[in-house]
């Protein structure tokens, strides 16, 4: 009996090996979005997003993959998505304030009915005075636990893994957010005990873990940029396979 249960053992163990070494999230830095299982999340003619009809030119594609925002409006998959991977470049201006939409349940008044992980111009008192409007922080709940942000005119990059309820951020290769929504029980304060922005009126534990993906568009007054914005639907096994922390 002894060599069954030794084959099986070694079994289990390699079965545990390629689960971890099929994670589409390596352990540090960002992944490699250009190759097979992932897909654009927001096509060149805005044709799968909310803002189908972009007559205004809120939102300019520069060149194949790549937008710019110079109006103050949203823009948002019309499909919902949940257990994923986002990776996208962005590039500021001088006072650049946007964000990464998550869990929008309503597209219309997504602000009580979404969460926002923080595009911002650190170099700006504007955003900078509060740790939780800084670039990477869950905001207006918990703030990034560092600021890698570049200045503005460089690129910067987002790797945003949701999981059920749990969210993990990666700004230009390091982790600088984590948290679960299901921590978050009260609208106004956090668990932290600081206050929430008055405007942020729904517990984020309440929230579904399926939404809309959206990006802010010109909010801060200054443009903003996005590129190679990739999503990766995770199957079950991959989503087991990627550890948060």
């Amino acid at each position: 009996m002894k060599k069954p249960l030794f084959a099986f053992c070694t079994f289990a163990l390699l079965a545990l090996g390629a689960a971890a070494a099929d994670s589409p999230l390596p352990a540090t830095g960002h992944p490699d979005s250009s190759g097979q299982g992932w897909t654009p999340l927001i096509a060149d003619d805005l044709s799968n997003t909310t803002l189908a009809n972009n007559k205004d030119h809120a939102w300019v594609l520069e060149s194949p993959g790549t937008f710019r925002s110079d109006i103050d409006r949203m823009v948002f998959t019309k499909d919902a998505h949940e257990n994923f991977i986002l990776d996208l470049e962005f590039k500021l201006a001088p006072g650049t304030n946007g964000g990464i939409i998550l869990f929008a349940s309503e597209t219309g008044n997504w602000i009580p009915n979404s969460i926002e992980v923080q595009v911002a111009d650190d170099s700006d008192p504007k955003w900078s005075a509060d740790p939780k409007t800084r670039c990477g922080s869950f905001y207006g709940r918990q703030p990034a636990a560092k600021f890698t942000v570049k200045k503005p005119g460089e690129w910067n990059r987002f790797t945003i893994t949701c999981i059920g309820k749990k969210v993990q951020v990666r700004l230009n290769g390091e982790t600088v957010n984590a948290f679960d929504l299901a921590d978050f029980k009260d609208a106004k304060t956090n668990p932290d005990g600081s206050k929430a922005p008055p405007w942020l009126s729904k517990p984020p534990a309440g929230l579904p873990a399926k939404g809309h993906i959206g990006l802010q568009g010109k909010h801060g007054g200054a443009p903003v940029w996005y590129r190679n914005i990739r999503l990766h639907a995770l199957t079950e096994e991959e989503a087991k396979a990627v550890t948060l922390k």
